[in-house]
């Protein structure tokens, strides 16, 4: 038998899963059952770097760990596959995102399929398929023909909604979202009107309804953007100016569900950290709504929104959103101009920057003012930035005393900061949001406590009809539109003006061709140019697409039955893998897909189509592997280049220089001069033995730093499994790492070390049968337990230094030994899976069988020792060392030690007074 040759077994083994389908899973079976995701990726062009499959083989670990744990584990993948770069790419190109899409899904596989995960590639799903998007349309009307009913506190159908309106109209129906958006009717009101009313009165009810929102547009990618996609301003891709717009649009309501999401938080095995940033996000606050009535208006008023009803006799002025309706209407003549000027900025920043800022004091004054409620004093109205219109009611009744914000605010604009408190204190310096001590200057509050000044104020305030206790939450309904092309139709359409859901027969409601992806020219989205796209030949269809978490906030459940024609999944199915046991992903998702897909399962468990609690029960967020970047430094001035010991001899810049071309930090000069062609001519200042040393730094893996290694070059150099074990070897998990390409040779020197156990010399397979000894299977039994305790600790990284030690312990005892190497193979196997496959083979098992079976079992009787070497001191000072059984009592211990010559070698002729024995560990003798 040749070498361990990587390059070969992995590819034998690779096509045998392949061809004999060896992950699938079973619907149906009497094994318990464990599910494993990864969080699918979007297959982008640039395919995978050494970065993105760490937590595919953590993932891929603890899969094979749970099959040969008698498991029927599901371990699918899939691919997110619409998205904003393939579109760009389309525009730029004309070529259809489908066929940029299946070419990068093609390489991912490869990729994937190239490290050896064990998927159930029968599986697979595409958010992009037709036959994928016609269940995530069919989950979108269900929401749209919904309402939460917060009696029941579940989302019900709209036909139960409207059978009460028949019954007895509007009255008495508490439902989530805003009552102001509601209009009171009879049950002989509803009866008498049209089709297109009654639309209209329950539009403000749907799950999944449409209204003017402002919206991050981006005119330059033709689309709006997410906060996480504006940073400063610009579009993140492309770095488009962006601006803050009203426009229509759909969105979720989320906000239904906000209680229910925050409680479901405490029940699951999350990172405290994703946890506290669900919370935060959702933000539940309890306070109260406050009316202030504008002054010189007999019909204006203001709501605002406080936690701090009890600051509110220290409320010297109010500060509206930018984008607040009222805005037009209070801006008085000689500050119209500033105002326009300061909406116009504000445009510019995004929700995210505006939030993040707390430095930057801005602001304009309305010229209007608003009486407060509890005293009817005169308080200035203000626009500022940092007031967000979708947050509460948009308006900040504004306390400088107790809040730092409106402190700074109010110090930069010269406003006044009345003390409220009696236990404020450095107000000249500092706002004091103290709830200590006693109010003053607080009108009918003055002298009680907080606790007493709320629940007075209001009682006040709902008698005099000025205000109500509330709770609040943060977070806000979900936009759920995109004016772009490659993205699921809504599978809405509009008659007079109308909205109406499709029905779930029409389904799918696919993409059509169009002759260009970007928008019209009339800045209708791009399916505006789709020609003759009409539903039933004459009502057009809603222009917009789905955004990109539509599709993957239920992937998970069509994994469970990905074939299924009739149910976006079976019941059985859904039933049988429940949820998912472990799922794998970036902490990045916390308030974005993993609230999302939260949202969406407690809906669907509403209407009974699911019934676990949460989709997903542990989660485990992997760090990130940080690039290592090198440098080259170039003399300024010059295309000569000095190496880094000589460096600070010449004034020098530094270039990110590609890694590919180094070695251990040594420089190829002629790779280099190839590289690229302004480098043809470079001159090298070289180190003393004329070699090119370059600088280096820990920084995230990017193209444009040169730092990205491909997966691909490394497993053709030294296999997958090396780099498997290798991306494990380099830290705990959850932690951040830096990439360094030179330590891989190691792990690849000890796989070649670990099939020398079973080929001495790369010769041919030389197992015995002999019995193991005492030793040997001490040291098996000691990685069996290790082992299995990382894996269920998900400590994969001294897993690996764990059979480092192992290889090496057997070594030495030149084991070659069938009993002690075959449960070996199996220890490794989820590890380094070919390399295991091959040797479970060539020990005589059936080919590709080592899935099947069972993980070696640790019997701790292997471990315990036969005698034990404990310590002898007289007086508490070691003197020598004495072998006893392991099971002697302390009396027989004791009696060896006084029988043997140690007294008479230390005891300086005295008499033992007393003998300690400490079980396991020493001697004491004490004279």
């Amino acid at each position: 038998m040749p070498a361990y040759r990587p390059e070969e077994i992995e590819k034998k083994w690779q096509a045998h899963w392949k061809e004999h389908h060896t992950f699938q899973a079973q619907n149906h079976s009497d094994k318990p059952k464990y599910y494993v995701l990864d969080m699918f990726p979007y297959p982008s062009g640039a395919g995978l770097h050494v970065g993105h499959p760490l937590g595919y083989i953590a993932s891929d670990i603890v899969t094979r760990y749970k099959r040969l744990q008698g498991f029927n584990v599901l371990h699918p993948m899939g691919f997110d596959s619409f998205g904003l770069p393939a579109e760009q790419y389309a525009i730029q190109t004309g070529q259809h995102p489908a066929l940029t899409t299946e070419q990068n899904i093609n390489t991912y596989i490869q990729q994937l399929s190239s490290l050896g995960f064990s998927y159930d590639w029968s599986r697979e799903v595409r958010t992009s398929d037709p036959s994928y998007y016609k269940w995530t349309q069919w989950i979108f009307l269900k929401l749209f023909n919904s309402w939460y009913n917060l009696d029941t506190d579940r989302a019900e159908p709209l036909t139960e909604l409207t059978a009460r309106f028949a019954a007895s109209g509007s009255q008495g129906i508490r439902a989530a979202g805003d009552d102001e958006e509601r209009h009171d009717f009879t049950a002989g009101q509803w009866q008498m009107m049209s089709e297109k009313q009654k639309l209209a009165a329950v539009l403000p009810y749907r799950l999944a309804y449409q209204q003017d929102t402002y919206v991050n547009w981006c005119p330059g990618l033709g689309t709006v953007l997410s906060n996480d996609e504006v940073k400063d301003g610009l579009s993140e891709r492309g770095g488009f100016p962006v601006e803050r717009r009203l426009m229509p649009q759909w969105s979720l309501r989320i906000t239904a569900y906000a209680d229910r999401l925050l409680q479901g938080l405490d029940q699951l095995d999350w990172p405290d950290a994703v946890k506290e940033m669900q919370r935060n996000w959702i933000g539940k606050s309890i306070g109260a709504e406050v009316t202030f009535p504008v002054q010189g208006s007999e019909t204006a008023q203001i709501k605002v929104y406080t936690t701090r009803v009890d600051t509110i006799y220290g409320a010297t002025f109010l500060v509206l959103a930018p984008e607040h309706e009222l805005v037009d209407q209070l801006t008085t003549p000689e500050q119209r101009a500033a105002v326009d000027e300061y909406i116009a900025a504000t445009k510019r920043r995004s929700e995210r920057d505006r939030m993040a800022d707390a430095k930057t004091v801005s602001g304009v004054f309305t010229g209007a003012y608003a009486l407060n409620p509890v005293n009817n004093e005169p308080v200035p109205i203000w626009l500022a930035d940092y007031v967000l219109a979708g947050y509460g009611t948009g308006a900040v009744m504004a306390v400088p005393s107790g809040d730092q914000r409106d402190w700074l605010f109010a110090t930069h604009f010269g406003l006044p900061i009345p003390a409220i408190s009696d236990a404020q204190q450095g107000l000249d310096q500092q706002a004091d949001p103290t709830k200590e001590g006693r109010y003053i200057n607080s009108g009918i509050i003055n002298g009680l406590t907080y606790k007493e000044a709320t629940q007075k104020l209001i009682a006040f305030l709902e008698e005099k009809g000025l205000g109500k206790g509330k709770v609040n939450f943060r977070q806000r309904d979900a936009i759920f539109g995109r004016q772009r092309y490659w993205g699921e139709p809504i599978p809405i359409y509009y008659k007079d003006g109308t909205a109406y859901g499709i029905a779930e027969s029409d389904l799918p409601l696919v993409l059509p061709e169009i002759d260009e992806y970007k928008p019209t020219e009339t800045g209708e989205p791009p399916l505006g140019r789709a020609q003759d796209w009409l539903y039933k030949g004459k009502y057009p269809y809603e222009l917009s697409t789905m955004p990109g978490w539509a599709g993957s906030s239920w992937y998970y459940l069509r994994y469970m039955d990905p074939h299924n024609d009739a149910r976006f999944v079976g019941e059985e199915a859904e039933k049988y893998w429940g949820n998912v046991d472990l799922y794998m992903g970036g902490a990045e998702h916390a308030t974005g897909h993993l609230l999302y897909a939260r949202f969406w399962y407690l809906f669907l468990k509403d209407l009974g189509l699911v019934h676990c609690n949460e989709p997903f029960q542990k989660l485990i967020n992997q760090g990130m592997i940080l690039g290592r970047s090198n440098f080259v430094y170039r003399i300024n001035g010059t295309n000569k280049f000095v190496t880094l010991g000589k460096k600070d001899q010449y004034e020098t810049t530094a270039l990110h220089v590609d890694v590919s071309i180094l070695e251990n930090d040594i420089l190829d000069m002629e790779a280099f001069r190839k590289w690229r062609p302004d480098y043809n001519d470079a001159e090298f200042i070289t180190e003393d033995n004329g070699t090119y040393v370059s600088g280096w730094e820990v920084e995230k893996m990017s193209k444009a730093k040169f730092n990205v290694v491909n997966p691909d070059v490394l497993i053709g150099r030294y296999g997958a499994d090396a780099l498997r074990l290798y991306e494990m070897f380099l830290g705990p998990l959850e932690q951040y790492k830096p990439w360094n390409t030179n330590g891989i040779s190691g792990v690849g020197g000890f796989l070649k070390k670990f099939w020398r156990l079973f080929h001495p010399e790369d010769g041919a397979l030389s197992v015995t049968d002999e019995p193991a000894t005492p030793a040997e299977l001490k040291v098996l039994h000691k990685a069996i337990q290790k082992a299995q305790e990382d894996i269920e600790k998900f400590s994969f990284n001294t897993s690996v230094s764990l059979f480092m030690i192992t290889v090496n312990e057997l070594t030495a005892l030149k084991c070659h030994k069938r009993a002690i190497l075959e449960p070996l193979v199996l220890l490794v196997s989820p590890f380094a899976p070919h390399l295991a496959e091959e040797l479970w083979q060539e020990l005589g098992h059936e080919a590709g069988s080592i899935s099947t079976a069972r993980y070696p079992e640790f019997r701790e009787e292997y471990l315990v020792e036969e005698s034990v070497t404990y310590p002898l001191a007289i007086n508490g000072k070691v003197r020598e060392q004495m072998q006893f059984a392991a099971d002697a009592t302390p009396a027989e211990i004791e009696a060896a030690v006084l029988a043997s010559d140690f007294l008479a070698k230390h005891g300086e002729g005295k008499a033992a007074k007393k003998v300690i024995v400490v079980k396991g560990r020493m001697v004491n003798v004490v004279v």
